[in-house]
């Protein structure tokens, strides 16, 4: 294992001190680590919480800020953060107007925000569940919930920005999920420090299709094939899941998942985009990078979000965080 580490136990703390160091302006660490939070925060907004394991990053520390989250919880390497972390980032970002936490699929993060909520008041949830590769995993009962989240968190921290209220905000988050799909495919597997050695065997010339953002297994082993021969089969789980609906305008979200450059996410997305196109989905608007990552992960995802009106202009609002800014 080739790491920048000083020690296996400090790598999360470490890398919070220089994430909120670097973005200092926009940004407050909590108390022994739990959470961060935005600095300025905004009396009688709703407060949007997430988090989640850590190994995902920029999801979801890098999305806090105006127009996202207020606060993100994180979890030790692909372990859910515990529910004294959500009470105390509801504590320090709650204004009066509530909480909604927006939470992954994954069994231990639903375990642990349900028992944060229940013992709080004021608070609602959206689960995120946009994986079509499988109807349940290693983590999950149910689909996953990956990139797609960080398109809720976006729309729906708009929403918030504006002044909805908490009701509203949930159901919001709930259609936003209902109209976005995800599937990606690993060239590589993932190495969590605490382990030192890959998460899973592949081989130089296989890639895992489906594959989790924990480097679950997905729809199966298969031999390497094209960027475009990939984006093909995913493309077609994405719209035979929408079926009827992958009509019109629509979000595209190439993600990388930590180790492919710019140039293969690029290209996926251009073979995305003309598949898509040719069935009849518009892409009205484009995001590519890697947000939700696994690590040091070769792989990407493809995530597409069915629009409206509302959510294309909640969208485009001014968002400003560490990983998302525009409009601002």
């Amino acid at each position: 294992m080739k790491k920048f580490i000083n020690a296996v136990d400090t790598v999360l703390t470490e890398s919070l001190d220089g994430f909120v160091a670097a973005h200092s302006d926009i940004l407050v660490l909590g108390d022994e680590h739990k959470f961060v939070r935005r600095r300025a925060l905004k009396p009688g907004k709703v407060a949007l919480i997430s988090g989640g394991g850590s190994g995902h990053e920029p999801l979801h520390g890098g999305l806090v800020g105006h127009g996202m989250l207020d606060a993100a919880c994180p979890g030790q390497v692909f372990t859910s953060p515990t529910p004294d972390q959500m009470l105390a980032a509801a504590g320090a970002v709650d204004t009066g107007a509530g909480c909604l936490f927006i939470v992954k699929n994954y069994e231990g993060d639903v375990m642990n925000f349900d028992m944060a909520a229940e013992m709080s008041e004021g608070v609602l949830q959206v689960v995120t569940n946009d994986d079509v590769a499988v109807e349940n995993s290693s983590y999950t009962t149910g689909r996953r919930g990956v990139a797609g989240t960080l398109v809720v968190e976006k729309i729906v921290g708009a929403a918030a920005e504006q002044g909805m209220a908490l009701k509203e905000l949930k159901a919001l988050g709930e259609r936003v999920n209902g109209a976005t799909r995800s599937m990606g495919v690993a060239l590589t597997s993932c190495t969590v420090p605490a382990a030192g050695k890959p998460t899973f065997e592949i081989g130089d010339g296989e890639m895992e299709f489906g594959v989790g953002i924990h480097g679950e297994p997905g729809r199966r082993r298969d031999a390497l094939k094209s960027a475009d021969a990939i984006a093909e089969e995913i493309c077609a789980a994405i719209t035979g899941d929408l079926s009827g609906r992958a009509r019109g305008p629509a979000l595209l979200f190439v993600n990388g998942f930590g180790g492919t450059p710019s140039m293969e996410l690029y290209l996926m997305y251009n073979s995305a985009r003309r598949i898509f196109e040719t069935s009849g989905v518009s892409v009205a608007r484009s995001l590519v990078g890697s947000y939700a990552t696994s690590l040091d992960m070769a792989g990407c995802s493809i995530t597409l979000t069915m629009l409206d009106d509302e959510m294309t202009t909640l969208w485009d609002a001014p968002v400003h965080t560490a990983a998302l800014r525009w409009g601002m």
